[in-house]
């Protein structure tokens, strides 16, 4: 291979990995915005741990776990290829013979790094304001340290989903899907929020502090699902990288307007937050299929998983469970959407397909509840799960972290 080529695929896989890492930027603000102000702190302090925490985790196991050179088909359920702790390149590793010449050992690391902390991220959201915050950081040491990876391994690592034909080219399932599925339990188990809902059952809105910082985080995880999808095309291909992009842009434009348009018939105002998150709807819809749809049918998914998104925040409610940011109907929902639409759309579109794609789905779901539930029943037996009704009612930073984000909040609060 061209020299030049190797370096310019290269060089794409760096920005695509930066775009990603700058994603739990948008996290952040997307969740301390749809939350209220005396739950910032530790929000974003769970926020840095799980990308401090996360990369940390994939160098010492997870990458090893996730990679470990599969026979065919294998289950690869805590199967390691590492002669040690931790990762170091092997032989040709920074040559054109890896990877076909698209990146080096390090950057498929560091790239495949960025992913693994996104699960947990996802997780964060869906359990904000009332999760103790060190049954938190065990939860996500375990899920992003063990879950994660073995998941990975079935599709990307070349296990037995792979080898049955299974297609997720970013994600849908196996990164959002993982994330959302694990907020499902938690909430479950953690149960809603003081005032979320009234005697009769009625659903009551507990509004967001900074909705302002809310939409800033939403255009910045648009702009690092550019290096999500675009560099999941592993090189700098002009055509397929180009494709991509074309396809998520619409596909979160088209989200944007099918939230938009039915959260309006529906409920008679022109509701911002679902907008949104419907934007976020339908950059995960495409994520699965991204390399193999034509822009119109990018507009489509995304255009129903705006829908979706509407229908399935209404449906997460209706269930009495408190999602505060949306992550349930965004990341899992539109996750399944994503991956089934592998099946009637696109490239791979056919009955054979759209079954593989069901299986793996469901196999996937089955065991995300199961690990996720043994791991957050245990801890809510030994260490809890929730904050005290007191904690609660006055703030997770004064009582966890012992400090405000903002230094006047407090004193104006007297």
């Amino acid at each position: 291979m061209d020299a030049g080529l190797f370096t310019a695929n290269n060089v794409w896989m760096m920005v695509a990995t930066a775009l990603v890492f700058f994603m739990h930027t948008g996290f952040a603000f997307l969740e301390i915005g749809l939350t209220r102000q005396k739950n910032t702190i530790n929000i974003l302090f769970k926020n840095i741990f799980i990308i401090t925490g996360g990369l940390l985790l994939y160098y010492a196991f997870g990458f090893n776990l996730m990679y470990p050179g599969f026979e065919e088909g294998d289950l690869g359920i805590l199967k390691f290829s590492m002669e040690s702790f931790g990762i170091g390149a092997p032989e040709g590793g920074m040559t054109a013979e890896y990877a076909d010449g698209g990146y080096t050992w390090w950057t498929d690391f560091l790239f495949q790094g960025m992913f693994a902390a996104t699960a947990a991220t996802i997780v964060s959201g869906a359990v904000a304001e009332r999760i103790k915050i060190g049954t938190f950081m065990i939860f996500t040491v375990l899920y992003v340290g063990l879950v994660y990876p073995i998941v990975g391994a079935w599709k990307w690592g070349g296990g037995f989903l792979e080898s049955w034909g299974f297609y997720d080219f970013a994600g849908s399932t196996l990164v959002h899907s993982v994330g959302g599925w694990a907020a499902l339990v938690a909430v479950t188990l953690l149960g809603s929020r003081l005032g979320k809902f009234g005697k009769d059952g009625t659903s009551k809105a507990i509004p967001g502090h900074n909705i302002p910082l809310a939409t800033a985080g939403v255009l910045v995880l648009w702009l690092g699902w550019f290096g999500f999808n675009g560099g999941s095309v592993l090189s700098a291909d002009p055509e397929l990288t180009s494709l991509v992009l074309v396809t998520t842009s619409l596909a979160a434009a088209s989200g944007g307007f099918g939230a938009f348009i039915t959260s309006t018939i529906l409920y008679k105002n022109l509701d911002l937050t679902m907008f949104l998150n419907g934007i976020l709807g339908g950059l995960v819809g495409i994520t699965a299929g991204a390399d193999l749809m034509s822009p119109n049918e990018a507009v489509t998914i995304g255009f129903f998983a705006g829908i979706i998104i509407v229908l399935g925040v209404a449906l997460v409610d209706k269930l009495k469970l408190d999602d505060p940011v949306g992550a349930i109907a965004v990341h899992l929902i539109c996750g399944i959407w994503g991956t089934l639409a592998v099946g009637i759309f696109g490239a791979k579109a056919g009955g054979a397909q759209f079954l593989t794609q069901l299986y793996g789905v469901l196999i996937v779901g089955a065991f995300c509840i199961i690990t996720s539930g043994i791991i957050l029943g245990a801890l809510k037996a030994t260490l809890g799960l929730r904050v005290s009704r007191e904690e609660e009612l006055e703030g997770l930073d004064i009582h966890e972290h012992g400090m405000d984000s903002y230094a006047d909040f407090r004193m104006n609060q007297h």
